[in-house]
Order: structure tokens, then sequence, then C-alpha cells
């Protein structure tokens, strides 16, 4: 009943996306639907790139935990690449990041996988913040020390870190009766009400007499945007319920954390990116530039919903595999 459940579920976020891909089209070869066709088209390509996201994602859940893991790892790895070619360093940084691109990062996933908990939540934003400055010292290159060290301890929190989380979600006992299509489940459905978030924050800021928030960072975030975008994936939330292990009061809220969460990811990457001069990471994925661009709501919103999660399990005596 769980695979069923779990079928339906990515199924019928598929069709979705297919009934959007045709009515986009549908809008595009006419020329007097009245719609801007500029946000048409990057509703377009958000389509394609949710097209690409969810199409992996579902082809993980049924190879088994340890793919779902392996692509999230691999995603970490290029994001941070990113972030890193975005904010050059200096020569004197290249053994720094060696390890903490082929030792930290790696370690971090390969402890996510095997459950544990108590190491991998405190291995970068303890350990290897302590080293990483260690390392950069040894080469006895002091100039602008400090944002070196800065730069690279905020990709490796942002891109590895944080994104970590959301394979971790696989990896909790949700119940009695635990299953792994639960948990594929629960991945899903937070990566849906993420996707969700930035689509209908999106579609909401478009309306007349908008407010942008923070018009030098970000001119699409708007308040309209954030309220009625955040209130609307509530609802949905609600409706989704069933594909997580939550009542449905609870799986709204998760969703409404989900949205705050993915809307502060996003305009911090943004910030950045404005302070790098650039308008995207890369050319990864057609319509959002880099992966990073794309995974930026993910890497907020995945460790505050891991760690909700894990709040239920322990107040509904669910005991974890740590």
């Amino acid at each position: 009943m769980s695979e069923w459940t779990t079928l339906g579920l990515v199924g019928g976020v598929l069709v979705l996306l297919a009934a959007a891909t045709v009515a986009i089209r549908a809008l595009r070869a006419r020329n007097d639907s009245g719609l801007n066709t500029a946000i048409l088209e990057t509703f377009r390509m958000r389509v394609h790139a949710w097209w690409v996201l969810c199409s992996v994602l579902a082809a993980t859940f049924f190879i088994g935990p340890t793919a779902t893991v392996v692509l999230f790892g691999l995603g970490a790895f290029w994001a941070l690449r990113e972030f890193i070619t975005l904010t050059p360093t200096r020569p004197s940084d290249h053994r720094t990041l060696f390890v903490v691109f082929f030792v930290i990062a790696p370690l971090q996933f390969v402890l996510v996988g095997l459950k544990n908990y108590p190491l991998y939540s405190i291995l970068i934003p303890v350990y290897a913040f302590l080293v990483i400055p260690g390392l950069i010292a040894l080469e006895g290159d002091y100039k602008r020390f400090l944002e070196r060290i800065a730069k690279i301890e905020a990709g490796l929190l942002i891109c590895v870190y944080c994104l970590s989380y959301a394979p971790a979600l696989m990896t909790l006992k949700l119940g009695p009766a635990h299953a792994f299509g639960a948990n594929a489940r629960l991945l899903f459905f937070f990566v849906l009400m993420v996707q969700l978030s930035d689509a209908l924050q999106y579609a909401w800021a478009q309306i007349p007499m908008r407010h942008v928030i923070v018009p030098s960072i970000h001119p699409t975030k708007t308040w309209e945007g954030l309220l009625f975008g955040s209130a609307s994936v509530t609802l949905l939330g609600g409706v989704f319920w069933w594909a997580t292990p939550f009542p449905w009061w609870l799986a709204a809220g998760m969703s409404l954390v989900v949205s705050v969460m993915g809307f502060a990811g996003s305009l911090t990457l943004s910030a950045i990116k404005r302070d790098r001069g650039v308008r995207d990471y890369g050319t990864l994925v057609e319509g959002h530039g880099g992966l990073l661009d794309r995974i930026d709501s993910l890497c907020f919103a995945a460790p505050v919903f891991f760690h909700f999660t894990l709040y239920w399990l322990k107040m509904q005596n669910i005991p974890q595999p740590w």
C-alpha cells in the first residue's frame, strides 16, 4: 500500500507538470492571449527545471535511499563548486579547498547514509569550521584572511551541510511500521512544497500595486508574494498531509515554515550574487542559471524541516536509529 501511495504522489505531480507544459505551449502559440510574454517565458523555464528535478528525484526513490543520498551529495558538490567559482580564491587556499571538496563534503553525506546523526550534525559547523582556518593559516598567506575563511565556510555550510538534511529525511524512522516508501513520500512532499512556494510567491508577486521588499537585491520578491504565496502553500500542505507522518494541521504549518525559509534562502543567495556583480551562479539549468540558483530555497529549508520532523517524532515516542 505504501508503494502505491508513493507512486500515486509522484505520478500525480508528473501529470500536473505535463498539464502545465501543455497549457504554457498553448498560451505561447496564441498571440492574442493578453498575457505578459516575459512572465510566461519565466514560468516555461521554471516548469522545465521542475521536470528535471522531479524526474531525477522520482527515479532515485525507486532505486533506494543510498541512491538518494548519492544524488544529493553530487548536487552539493556541484553547488559548492558554483559558489566557490563565483567568489575567487587565492592560490594558497587550494590545499584547503581540496580538503573541503574531497574529504569534508563527501564525509558529510557518508555519515548521513550511515545514519550517524550525532556526528553529521556537528561535523561541519564544529570540526570543519575549526580545521579550515588552521589549514589556511598554515599556508602563511594572511591577505584577506577573514574574508577567505568566511567565504569557504559559508559555501560549505549552505551548499553541503544544509542540503544534506534533505536526504537525511530518508534515514528517519517515521513510525512502528517503518517503510522506505514513507520516507520517500516525506522527501518528495518537502521538495514539492519548496518548489510550489517559489512558484506561488512569484505568481502572487505579479499582481498590480505590489510592494517590493528589497529592490536592490531581488526586484521580484514582494510582500504580496511572500504573504499570499506562503498562505497558498500552507493550504496545499494541508491538502497533501497524507504524504507525511503529520496530522493535517501540522503538515500545513510545516509547509508555512518551509515557504518562509525558502524565501530567506532565495533572498540570501541573491544578495551574494549582487555582491559579486553576477546574475546567476552558472549555466547548468535552463532558465535558472546554475544548480545553486535552483536549490537555494531547498538549502535553507532542509535543516529546519528535518529538525521539526525529528522533534515531532520524539513527541510521538518513536525511537530513531542512532
